[in-house]
């Protein structure tokens, strides 16, 4: 019996998942690795960055920082980017492409322009300090776009007439949302919450230019990424 031939697709498929994933199997490759250089040979096994890392408390307080941060940019984002979605694709009025190409356009948006304008906002015309509120602050600007396109892709073509259906057996609109809308838009919800979770943990430019003494793990990251010495415990 013949071998099956590999046709060029599944080779090109192949290819393009090592491309992109391949680089990733070497961070727990060398974070094992008895040697503080990156580099081939490895010197032997070690769980020694393991214990580095986990005594290092900046490292852990910036994790922490960023869990909670992204934990609450991604609940905001989504709380404000639900009710908008809805609104655009429940109600049809003048300008609703415009409005829709507005909300997006925080995507476009290089992160150092926002992160210069931010910082000049905040120091200069609203004197507060930076913090991981700013930091924050920053963050919403790019999630909630994030949400609201999520969402709107999700409401899109949402039944109407389960809601008339609702609305006609005697339910009002508050209890309408939250027993009929609410769990058939469940899906981007989470969907939401998961994109704008991951955005904002691993956000660096807008971070940088906000944050203040307190870090978030990207910014302690790179600028640990100096110090040959302390790469592998980053790898860790």
């Amino acid at each position: 019996m013949r071998p099956p031939k590999l046709d060029p697709f599944t080779i090109y498929g192949a290819a393009y998942v090592l491309f992109l994933y391949g680089p990733l199997l070497l961070i727990p490759i060398f974070s094992f690795n008895d040697s503080i250089y990156v580099a081939f040979p490895l010197k032997g096994f070690t769980l020694q960055w393991y214990e580095q890392m986990f005594g290092n408390r900046f490292l852990l307080e910036a994790g922490l920082n960023s869990l909670k941060l992204a934990s609450a940019v991604a609940l905001v984002s989504t709380a404000v980017g639900l009710p908008a979605a809805r609104a655009l694709t429940r109600y049809r009025f003048a300008g609703r492409g415009f409005v829709t190409g507005m909300i997006a356009v925080p995507l476009v948006v290089p992160g150092i322009v926002f992160g210069i304008a931010l910082l000049i906002m905040f120091r200069r015309f609203l004197d507060i300090q930076l913090s991981l509120y700013t930091v924050g602050a920053g963050h919403l600007l790019i999630c909630v776009p994030f949400a609201t396109l999520t969402l709107l892709s999700r409401l899109e073509g949402f039944d109407r007439s389960l809601e008339e259906a609702s609305h006609n057996l005697g339910e009002n609109a508050w209890h309408t949302f939250w027993r009929v809308t609410f769990p058939l838009a469940l899906p981007g919800v989470l969907a939401s919450m998961l994109l704008t979770f991951t955005v904002c943990f691993d956000e660096v430019v807008l971070a940088f230019f906000l944050s203040g003494t307190e870090q978030t793990l990207p910014i302690y990251i790179f600028s640990q990424l100096r110090f040959p010495q302390r790469l592998p415990s980053v790898l860790a």
